[in-house]
């Protein structure tokens, strides 16, 4: 592929960080009366000031400038990335059993308490990311804090990996369900794909054996379980002894998990597991592009039991994570339909999802490539992590080619 095309490629994903995703935060996220970040934000710049504001969001936002500050060093991104963390500390923080809340309304006092293992993974995973920006010990110690917290309660000594949730006082809880959309089983795919991508990152600056033991034993989790042998895709939910409980399969997180699951095992440094991974990682990445890509050159959504995909349209994060997915294969396997998939990726992006007159990116566009009016641009789901992540990657390993 011609030098020229990547080096615009290139020059797209910055732009698009730099002059669309971070300026949208920085002028329209923070929350001056009420503290932390406002809850709910429309596709056309209507703030619900009194909106609930949760885990996910305010630790996705940490996530986000913590990173771009160590991608390109400004005092203002660091000093974003600290009033997400001085607000979970203030807000969400259980200062009586530990653990994290999962959602507090709008001025910071908590109406859903439980500790959903997903939701402590993003703690985690961000606080990790804010020591590494900042410097700031106590980021690294509170994550270590919420670590064990997890190995203590949540952990299935039997049967491995993890239960979804706890109830506030750390009791595992009876209704497991994540979202209104998830089934309430005892283990997913999702929580356990985010405790990797959180272990992975606490495993860089804390070597103790006990995460170590757990890293892999989350990817081995991946391995034995979640993917499916026969087809390359993750079950997404499971009963405690890891039987499957569905047959959706979900294209965004095929994707993702293809790069993750890299990541984890090349922070570990086990080369047999390093190559296992990567072989497999590149036939989830080829099953994708076989299955998962639409005509107009988007990620479908999922495909249900009958094999049937969604028509209903594309939403923002699995056209993030597909972008990544595919270059990552292209770095391993030298494959230019990777790279080519990757660059048809990011034009269907540019064209559909990215807001140009009021900024970010839409959270999801339907099948004629209209922003959808009933997903929110900032919720509790959609916070700056997918998309900078994206580009950040993308930026580090364009740079990375020879």
């Amino acid at each position: 592929m011609e030098i020229k095309l990547i080096k615009q490629f290139r020059e797209k994903v910055e732009n698009n960080l730099f002059e669309n995703i971070i300026p949208f935060w920085l002028r329209h996220s923070v929350d001056v009366e009420n503290g932390g970040f406002y809850g709910r934000i429309s596709n056309d710049l209507i703030i619900d000031t009194m909106a609930p504001k949760s885990l996910i969001l305010i630790s996705r936002i940490l996530w986000s400038f913590s990173a771009l500050y160590q991608f390109r060093p400004a005092q203002q991104y660091l000093d974003l990335a600290s009033r997400a963390y001085d607000y979970l500390q203030d807000k969400f923080l259980d200062k009586e059993h530990g653990g994290y809340y999962w959602l507090v309304d709008h001025k910071g006092k908590a109406i859903e308490d439980m500790k959903k293992i997903y939701g402590q993974a993003f703690v985690i995973y961000s606080f990790c990311e804010y020591y590494t920006a900042s410097g700031d010990k106590s980021a690294l110690d509170n994550a270590i804090v919420v670590f064990e917290l997890i190995e203590k309660y949540n952990h299935d000594d039997e049967f491995k990996g993890y239960f979804e949730a706890s109830h506030r006082n750390w009791s595992i809880a009876e209704n497991m369900r994540l979202s209104e959309v998830d089934m309430a089983e005892k283990k997913s795919m999702n929580t356990h794909l985010h405790m990797m991508e959180a272990y992975t990152n606490l495993f860089r600056f804390w070597k103790d054996e006990r995460i170590c033991v757990r890293l892999r034993e989350l990817i081995q989790c991946h391995l034995n379980h979640i993917i499916d042998p026969d087809t390359n895709h993750l079950r997404m939910f499971f009963d405690e002894r890891w039987n499957p409980k569905s047959s959706v399969v979900s294209f965004g997180h095929d994707i993702e998990t293809s790069w993750l699951l890299c990541e984890a095992a090349n922070v570990l440094g086990d080369d047999g597991l390093i190559a296992r991974v990567r072989e497999l990682a590149l036939k989830m990445v080829t099953v994708t592009a076989r299955e998962g890509i639409s005509e107009p050159g988007a990620i479908y959504a999922e495909k249900n039991g009958n094999g049937e995909t969604s028509a209903n349209g594309f939403d923002w994060w699995p056209q993030a994570e597909a972008v990544v997915g595919f270059l990552n294969a292209f770095q391993y396997s030298g494959r230019e339909s990777d790279l080519a998939m990757a660059i048809r990726l990011w034009d269907f992006i540019e064209n559909n999802l990215v807001d140009t007159e009021f900024g970010e990116w839409f959270y999801a566009v339907t099948s004629a490539g209209l922003p959808n009016p009933g997903r929110s641009k900032v919720c509790e789901w959609k916070g700056p992590y997918h998309n900078s992540r994206s580009c950040i990657e993308i930026l580090n390993r364009l740079s990375a080619l020879k």
